[in-house]
């Protein structure tokens, strides 16, 4: 089947080389002509594990193509992904500008039928405002719309999209089913989890917001622990083992970050107040989650009695996550501009994400970005780990010359860095 994905930004570039990979003839459209001279050209604009080898294998085997020329990618085509970017207003409701103008384009320039797919994530009742809008737009076309949200984790995507727990479909008749079983076909059917247009915008929202209420609780819980004397992490693998709770998500830390969790929260609550609901419980999350970032600041601070001006801190990790470049509501960045903001030097290493963190901390003097890691942690006062890369466990700390660490991330063991000689200081227990 020949799929058109509008949209090369992250999700709609890893679901279009997917789709690819599924067997399906893929042109991926986007106005950034830039972008797509790279893309032509092999190079991937963004890191992701695996995607640039993938992006080869496909194109090698011409079952993908990249334009910026979206009547022409529209020929043929019998399904029409919307994957360009929803981001956050002032308000924190979803900007839907990107995906209506998408939609319009399509009505305008289509000559067949069309399944319209929203890929973006997008507030419940979108599809019918996309509907409403190509109707007008365009009375003669025949075209469906549909919903079929992605849930594709930064550095892990290529694998979430190839053996997903679920694929997600909000569609509204018996040929669009048809056409979503077909490009899903090398699934299992019972992967295929079919609902109304709502309930599937929703459910990615919904999703989003109950993994980050895990994530606030058991950082709070780690918050107990540290005063009443408890483990966190023999507690999260007791209460991990419980099926009804589940293990994943159960790591404490400087909070949540990212392109998905901070922005879909602002975004349901939103919803809600829009249709006069409480959401309170996902209400507080957010209040946890903004006080998460300027406890860690305390907690760095409190190694040196509360003053950091002047001291010389190697920060190891900017990225929101491991395996990723992207920075954006990073726990990493927001911990790094408070502590330049109290006075202290920052000497920053990360393993993809320096040259999007100079950029967003331009403003800023007292900060300096290394390639190598022992280089950032050369004469530092303080080590702190922001971002739980594993590349870290390698390194020999005995070279920082500092025995002050500071793991934001519970990288290791209390015990044997307190035998190695090191004042230890981690999330949700006794400091060492």
């Amino acid at each position: 089947m020949k799929i058109t994905v509008i949209g090369s930004g992250y999700v709609g570039l890893v679901s279009g080389i997917c789709f690819a990979k599924l067997g399906h003839d893929v042109a991926c459209i986007d106005k950034d002509s830039a972008k797509i001279s790279k893309l032509n050209s092999g190079v991937i604009p963004i890191f992701e594990p695996g995607l640039k080898e993938l992006l080869d294998e496909v194109s090698t085997a011409k079952k993908i193509s990249f334009s910026t020329d979206l009547r022409q990618g529209l020929q043929g085509a019998q399904a029409v992904f919307i994957a360009v970017g929803t981001p956050q207003d002032s308000d924190g409701s979803a900007d839907l500008s990107y995906v209506l103008a998408a939609a319009k384009e399509i009505a305008e320039l289509s000559d067949s039928a069309k399944l319209i797919v929203t890929k973006s994530t997008v507030p419940a009742g979108t599809g019918a405002k996309i509907k409403k809008l190509i109707a007008a737009t365009n009375p003669k076309i025949n075209f469906s719309v549909a919903s079929n949200p992605e849930f594709l984790r930064e550095g892990a995507a290529i694998d979430d999209f190839m053996n997903p727990d679920r694929i997600v479909i909000g569609c509204e008749d018996q040929n669009s089913r048809k056409i979503f079983a077909e490009i899903y076909q090398k699934f299992s059917p019972e992967k295929l989890i079919f609902t109304d247009i709502v309930t599937a915008e929703l459910i990615k929202y919904a999703a989003n917001s109950f993994l980050a209420a895990k994530i606030s609780f058991i950082n709070e819980m780690a918050d107990l622990c540290e005063i009443v004397g408890g483990n966190i992490k023999q507690l999260s693998h007791a209460i991990g083992l419980d099926s009804r709770i589940g293990e994943k998500f159960l790591n404490p830390g400087p909070g949540f970050g990212g392109s998905c969790f901070p922005k879909d929260i602002m975004a349901i609550l939103n919803i809600a107040k829009e249709n006069n609901v409480e959401l309170s419980l996902i209400d507080s999350v957010v209040s946890s989650n903004k006080h998460r970032q300027i406890k860690m600041v305390e907690k760095i601070s409190d190694v040196f009695g509360g003053e950091i001006s002047g001291k010389k801190i190697a920060l190891l990790g900017l990225a929101f996550k491991a395996n990723t470049d992207d920075i954006r509501y990073s726990p990493a960045i927001t911990i790094t501009k408070k502590l330049l903001e109290k006075g202290a030097k920052i000497s920053a290493h990360d393993f993809e994400a320096i040259e999007n963190s100079r950029r967003e901390l331009a403003e800023f003097k007292n900060i300096s970005f290394h390639e190598d890691a022992y280089e950032a942690m050369k004469d530092a006062d303080l080590i702190v780990i922001a971002t739980e890369w594993k590349k870290y466990r390698e390194l020999d700390f005995s070279r920082s010359g500092t025995k002050k660490i500071v793991d934001l991330r519970n990288l290791f063991d209390a015990e044997e860095m307190q035998k190695n000689g090191f004042e230890y200081f981690y999330i949700g227990g006794k400091s060492c």
